[in-house]
This record gives structure tokens, sequence and C-alpha cells, in this order.
């Protein structure tokens, strides 16, 4: 084994995701040698809370034990075998769970492996929906201001996020961007509730004239998440459900991002108490441990896949689709939900973290300081050039993995913080804004 140090070797060989490789030069990649519950552990023995939970996925901490357990059972069985033609105990179990925690209406599941696959899924599901009940005409998507719904060449049609999307335009198809109810966006005194509504005005006179032409609207139900946690009031959802049953669109949750949990309801929508008609799930699907996406639909969407002729099926797949240990570690993750009620627990949790968070509402560096269920997000007022890799290097000093978007702050915690760490995460945060010069 090489005794150069693995940062540099990682540099020569790994290209690291959502990353300027060069900025390594100055801020070389965190060495990682194991993980224990909501901690990181460096090779030289520091360590690190991973208050974004490792991108989001993870729920229960590193090397949970009975996540672990049920993936070593499970090595013992299957731990793989293709899901065209075949079937198993793990991914039909997965899929029995799955419908009962969601509405009656979404009862059959496809699965992939990432978020960005279960976008290009829904979309494809809903455009070849419509093309074999009779409305050849309904080929376009619409979707909100700062959405993000991946990086594959579909997801990235829907996604509003310049930075990733400039480059790659003349690859994509066209799609229509609807203004976000974001209240970070409100004007004059709106209130969220008026900002939603706002919004929803809109989507409701764009689809008026041009629902002809579409197939769906996909978007992140609560919380755009890539463009820096913007939160909005649930009776947009309600509002959008409306309008898709009124001009016959499809309506799209991507809850990717914030569904298990993560805006205190399991699933964002039910806070609107909405069934959409695709519910696209991933990141902590699996706990964190491995990667697997599923799209939910309606009976009626499946119907329309359901006949004789090949050319009407949905033909899609992916290799390592319903991968059994990947559904056993779900499984196991679903157990965890269940059997220690932690919807409850997070929120008693979400309340005790506000607490300690206070002080950042009123902070002259902080401006739009804004929680959801287990989503915290800050933005810094007039951020230094270079703030987010700032941020994040002072983060380290302080025993935080944290990673800012932009000039947001955010905490997306696994749902097993104790009260020192709740503690710590709160000290660390004004420590580095005390750090910083911000003008």
């Amino acid at each position: 084994m090489s005794n150069k140090k693995l940062s540099l070797r990682s540099n020569q060989t790994v290209w690291h995701p959502c990353t300027q490789m060069k900025d390594h030069e100055n801020f070389p990649p965190l060495e990682i040698k194991k993980g224990i519950g909501a901690w990181l552990y460096g090779q030289n023995g520091d360590r690190y809370l991973d208050t974004i939970s490792s991108w989001w996925v993870n729920l229960f901490g590193h090397c949970n034990p009975r996540i672990n357990t049920a993936i070593i059972d499970q090595l013992e069985k299957i731990e793989h075998v293709l899901l065209a033609g075949c079937t198993h105990e793990p991914v039909v179990l997965l899929s029995e769970r799955l419908v009962k925690l969601t509405p009656g209406e979404l009862g059959h599941c496809f699965y992939a492996s990432d978020g960005a696959s279960a976008t290009e899924i829904a979309l494809k599901m809903s455009f070849q929906y419509w093309q074999q009940c009779g409305f050849p005409a309904k080929k376009n998507f619409i979707s909100l201001q700062n959405g993000y719904h991946g990086e594959t060449l579909g997801a990235l049609s829907v996604t509003d996020v310049p930075l990733f999307k400039q480059t790659y335009a003349p690859l994509l198809h066209p799609s229509i961007t609807m203004p976000t109810p974001d209240w970070r966006q409100a004007i004059n005194d709106e209130t969220p509730y008026d900002c939603a509504l706002r919004a929803a005005a809109a989507l409701e006179c764009y689809l008026e004239q041009y629902h002809a032409d579409t197939a769906a609207l996909i978007l992140e139900p609560l919380v755009q998440g890539a463009i820096g946690m913007g939160m909005y009031h649930p009776v947009y959802l309600e509002r959008a459900r409306q309008l898709c049953d009124m001009y016959q669109v499809h309506l799209i949750a991507d809850e990717i991002a914030v569904g298990f949990g993560r805006t205190g309801t399991m699933f964002a929508c039910e806070q609107a108490s909405i069934v959409p008609d695709f519910l696209c799930l991933a990141k902590g699907l699996s706990g964190g441990y491995l990667p697997l996406s599923v799209v939910m639909t309606t009976n009626d969407i499946y119907t329309a896949f359901y006949d004789d002729r090949i050319s009407r099926a949905f033909l899609h797949s992916h290799s390592h689709s319903g991968n059994a240990l990947a559904c056993r570690a779900a499984l196991a993750t679903l157990d965890i939900f269940e059997q220690d009620d932690i919807l409850t627990s997070n929120a008693v949790k979400a309340q005790l973290l506000n607490q300690y968070l206070q002080p950042l509402k009123t902070h002259p560096k902080v401006e739009n300081f804004r929680n959801c269920g287990m989503i915290w997000a800050f933005d810094a007022r007039d951020p230094v050039t270079g703030f987010a890799n700032r941020f994040a290097q002072l983060g380290l000093g302080q025993q935080l993995l944290i990673r800012p978007i932009g000039r947001t702050v955010y905490i997306i915690p696994p749902y097993i913080l104790e009260e020192d760490e709740m503690q710590l995460i709160a000290h660390g945060i004004l420590q580095i804004l005390d750090q910083l010069t911000i003008p």
C-alpha cells in the first residue's frame, strides 16, 4: 500500500463530484477512515459531526448496527438478481410497505439506483402515458424556478440551477419554468401563504392556456434543496394538485431529498394532504447505505402500460434495479422508523435544536433563518468572496462537516443527534460566523 497521503492519491485518480478539482490544491479532500453514529473519523484520528448527513442520505447514523445486521443477513441469501423476469422477497416486502406508507392511489413501485434516475423514469412514464392514452400533443414539462431534479439530461431539462444547466443547454429538452413559491421571493409585506398563492396564480394562467401541450408539473415539495433550501407554504401544493386535476396534467413530487421525515412528516406531500401522480424517492430510502431509488405511481398510470403488446410496456431498465441488499437496508430503515417512533422523537429534537439555534435569528451576519422539520438554513448577509469554502474549512476546526450552497448554510443532520451534539452545532456555527469578516 502506498505511503503517499490519501488525499493526494485521490486527487491523482478520483474525479470528485460537483467539484472544481483545482480547488483541492488548496483544500484537499477530507480523508475519512470510518464513521460511527453521527460522526466521521479522519485518518489522523480527528472527528467531524456529519451535519449534512453525507449529502442528505444518512438517517440513522454511520454503521448503524440494525441496518448492518440486515445487510449481513441478506448477504447469506442473495446479493442481487435481475428484476426483469425474476423477483425476490426484499423487493416485494419493500414495495408492500411503501404502498402502505403512502396514500392508496400509489400502488406500484419502479426501482432504480439514484435520484436523477427516478426523475428520468417519472418524466418518461408521464410522456408515454399521454402518448398511449390519445394525447400526443402532451410532450412538455413545467417545473419551478430554482428547482433541482438531478443532472442526467432529462432531469437537467427540468432543473433551474444555471451553474449546472448552462453548459449542457444545447442537449436539453426545452421546459417551462414557473415562479417559485419560496417565501424569500416575497414582495412588499407578503406572508409565505400569500407568496405561495401568487406563484400558484401564475401556474394557473399558464395551464389555462397551454395545458393541451403539457404532460406534467414536477416540483420539490416544501423545500427546494440545491438552490439553498428554499422553503414554501403547503398551500402551493394544494393549488398545484387542484390545477393539475383541472387541466389533466400529471403532478410529479420529487421527494428525493425531502422524503422520509426530513420535513417533519414521513412525506412532505402529507402536509398539503395531496397525492401526486408520481412520487420519486431516494437518498434516505436505504438509510444512506446503498444506492436505491423508486418511483411510485397510480393504478391508472400502471394500467395504461398493461397490454399484450411489448411496445406499450415501460421499456426502461437498470442493471441493479431493486437490488436485494439495498432493499434489505431500506426495510431495516423503515423498521427503525416504526419501532422507535422516529417522527415523534424528531419533533422533540427539532424543537430543542431550534432553541439552541435561536441566536442565529437575530445575528447581524444572518438573514432568512428558516426551519422545516429536520432541515435548517440561513443566508449569509453580504458574504465574502469564497464564502462557502471558507465556511466549510472553518467548520472542520469546530468539528463540523458542513457544506454551504453559495451563501446558504444548512443543517440536515442524522436523526440520532444527542443534545450535546446539537449544542456543538449551534456553538460551532456561531464561532465560524465570528471568525468570518463579512462587511
